[in-house]
């Protein structure tokens, strides 16, 4: 009889977990309907006038930046085609950065988007969703491209720092050459005069 109980009880057990399990996916499937991912609002930093300037020679540029400023307060499905449309972008940039840009920071820069923008994407399509984690790859996403940004910044400002530098010194050479040939030249005239 003790066993037939323990048994009774046993598939009564594993019955009302089943029915919770499907009432926590149902519930969790209308709520993926109604809800808004990327709520925070992220602020990428502003691309310098120079950085804007070498970005008109990678017109991809400016398509990604569109849509990586705009991940916030989507639906679902709208999250599911800006993460198609990162991953796309970050595809095509990595293949066609310019020479100016082509350092090795930038380049792993952009393989961390890459990188960031895939999981949003492979996260964005899951049958059963976590809002929490979903929340984590815009926000992980978002830093990268934050970073990638700020690493563009510096790298033109590393750039025209250097090229002033170089500048400078074809002045001071200038400056000491043009010293020198006066010292030559009053050499020279003393050597004549006497």
């Amino acid at each position: 009889m003790k066993p037939l109980v323990l048994l009774m009880l046993l598939v009564a057990f594993s019955v009302s977990c089943g029915n919770s399990e499907i009432e926590e996916t149902t519930e969790q499937i209308s709520n993926t309907d109604t809800a808004l991912y990327g709520k925070k609002k992220f602020s990428f930093p502003n691309l310098t006038p120079n950085v804007k300037e070498v970005m008109e020679n990678w017109s991809v540029f400016n398509d990604f930046q569109l849509e990586a400023t705009t991940i916030h307060n989507l639906k679902l499905e709208e999250l599911k085609m800006k993460s198609a449309k990162l991953m796309s972008f970050t595809d095509s940039l990595s293949k066609s950065i310019p020479d100016t840009l082509f350092t090795d920071a930038i380049r792993s820069r952009l393989i961390i988007v890459k990188t960031r923008a895939s999981l949003l994407n492979q996260e964005a399509n899951k049958n059963s969703l976590k809002d929490s984690i979903v929340e984590i790859h815009i926000s992980e996403t978002n830093l990268a491209i934050h970073n990638l940004m700020v690493q563009l910044n510096e790298k033109i400002q590393k750039d025209a720092i250097d090229m002033q530098r170089i500048d400078n010194e074809k002045k001071e050479l200038e400056k000491q050459k043009k010293y020198l040939d006066s010292i030559y030249q009053l050499e020279l005239q003393d050597v004549q005069n006497n």
